[in-house]
């Protein structure tokens, strides 16, 4: 599996880096299975921190090999489980088990506006899933153990062209 982290900096060697805010699946290093969504994680990135320079830095995973050896909790698309999981953890209440490695779709902006508007209380559960039934989402795989990142293999960067 090759994988992208959209970021100021490239980084060749990941680390788990407490984070300042509540994300998606908490804790953990983050990357993503789409290079165009990476490209704009590095400019969003880079233009709040207002320093670096863009940069995506590429990895390969032998999937097989490492969800076989650590712990993974898996969402294969936003169903209620994922949405769950996703509210409790960007409102910083999530008290449930810890992995090794989270796979599933990234909350992009249309679907953080979304999510917004149901921890808010204005968009039930069942509004919410059929909203984001019509977005294409991509999937993100999260890091969140010194183990999980061992079987992270950085192999290079996007080049600045296909920016």
């Amino acid at each position: 599996m090759i994988l992208y982290h959209g970021s100021n900096v490239i980084v060749d060697q990941p680390e788990l880096v407490q984070q300042n805010r509540f994300l998606d699946f908490g804790f953990g290093f983050y990357t993503i299975t789409n290079k165009s969504q990476a490209v704009s994680f590095a400019d969003k990135v880079t233009k709040r921190r207002r320093m670096g320079q863009r940069a995506v830095s590429i990895y390969k995973i032998d999937e097989a090999t490492a969800f076989s050896e650590c712990s993974i909790l898996r969402f294969d698309k936003p169903d209620e489980a994922w949405l769950d999981f996703v509210s409790n953890q960007r409102s910083g209440n999530y008290a449930g088990e810890v992995c090794d490695f989270i796979f599933g779709p990234v909350a992009n902006d249309d679907v953080y506006r979304t999510l917004t508007l149901y921890t808010a209380g204005i968009l039930t559960k069942e509004q919410t899933l059929e909203q984001l039934k019509i977005r294409k989402l991509y999937d993100q795989l999260v890091l969140t153990s010194e183990k999980a990142l061992s079987y992270l293999h950085f192999i290079g960067t996007v080049p600045e062209e296909e920016f």
